[in-house]
């Protein structure tokens, strides 16, 4: 996906000197031909400028932090686990600090932790020796 934080620039200054949409869109396609910014986006940038809104940065989105998956973080929840393995979601979020697990689903925490029992049964299974897979 192409940067267009450049092209948001271009866009506010039009807005701002009095261009259409329509102008600032064929400015655009002059400037950067094939990667020039598409008539939708250009209208929704000149939308929040007539908004009063003049920042040029994405707004920002919901979803799970990039930090979320850390090795403290990955330590912390795994202690949590084995001290009771029955914690629901909330309980471990709650512990941990850790808010990025309530956007996973129960559905697709359950399924990890039934394949983190089936390994763990494996590993009591086979008394330590090395094995391959599940």
């Amino acid at each position: 996906m192409a940067d267009f934080r450049e092209q948001r620039a271009a866009v506010k200054f039009c807005f701002l000197l009095g261009k259409s949409g329509t102008e600032t869109l064929e400015m655009l396609k002059t400037a950067y031909k094939d990667d020039a910014m598409g008539k939708t986006q250009v209208f929704e940038w000149f939308s929040r400028f007539k908004n009063g809104e003049l920042s040029i940065d994405d707004k920002s989105r919901s979803g799970r932090p990039s930090t979320a998956r850390t090795h403290e973080n990955v330590e912390k929840i795994r202690e949590i686990i084995k001290e009771d393995r029955r914690r629901t979601i909330e309980e471990i979020v709650e512990l941990s600090g850790v808010e990025a697990l309530s956007s996973i689903s129960k559905d697709e925490f359950r399924q990890c932790f039934e394949k983190c029992n089936k390994r763990l049964d494996k590993c009591i299974s086979v008394s330590g020796e090395y094995f391959e897979g599940d």
